[in-house]
């Protein structure tokens, strides 16, 4: 499904926000580690499901559009780097660590990944099914941006599939005894 990457952040303002003159870091407690930020799907119920997909450890991959990626000038995650994942509040849930990326066309996708994706896909024809209503579902935005009004999803169709592990969930909270 379609990953939306934000703009590199920091953890500091993601986790802790700023301290008493408001800047990210400051009295907080956090060290400001610039990181780039993920939220897969569109926020609401596919978001939800997805989060808990990954938090549970069912969801390992997830697969994205290569033109996304040059539409937005964005680079390919790459192995070892680390996105914080958001809900649909935009609140951090997770940290992610890209294992592997692979450019692969659409026609080529394997069951390995359509499982991997941990959304109960028994099939290829599952997966892509799944995936091509999902993107479909904003084709006329992504001709628009392309300039290409007859751009369609096709077998050749690049697609950016990522493997990842879950690295951490946000810390809850310790007691202080007081209560």
């Amino acid at each position: 499904m379609r990953r939306l990457l934000g703009p590199v952040g920091s953890v500091a303002t993601l986790i802790g926000g700023g301290g008493a003159g408001g800047w990210p870091g400051q009295d907080c407690g956090f060290v400001a580690i610039p990181v780039r930020t993920i939220g897969f799907g569109f926020p609401g119920e596919l978001r939800d499901r997805l989060n808990a997909a990954i938090l549970s450890g069912e969801k390992t991959a997830t697969s994205s559009l290569r033109v996304e990626y040059a539409l937005d000038e964005e680079p390919l995650p790459r192995p070892g780097e680390r996105l914080v994942v958001l809900d649909s509040q935009q609140r951090p849930v997770a940290v992610i660590e890209i294992v592997a990326v692979h450019v692969t066309p659409l026609g080529e996708v394997g069951l390995d990944i359509a499982l991997a994706e941990g959304e109960g896909f028994r099939s290829v024809a599952e997966w892509r099914r799944a995936h091509e209503e999902f993107w479909n579902s904003y084709r006329d935005w992504l001709r628009g941006r392309l300039g290409d009004p007859s751009w369609q999803l096709t077998d050749d169709t690049a697609v950016v599939v990522e493997q990842f592990r879950l690295v951490e969930t946000p810390m809850r909270p310790q007691s202080d005894g007081q209560g």
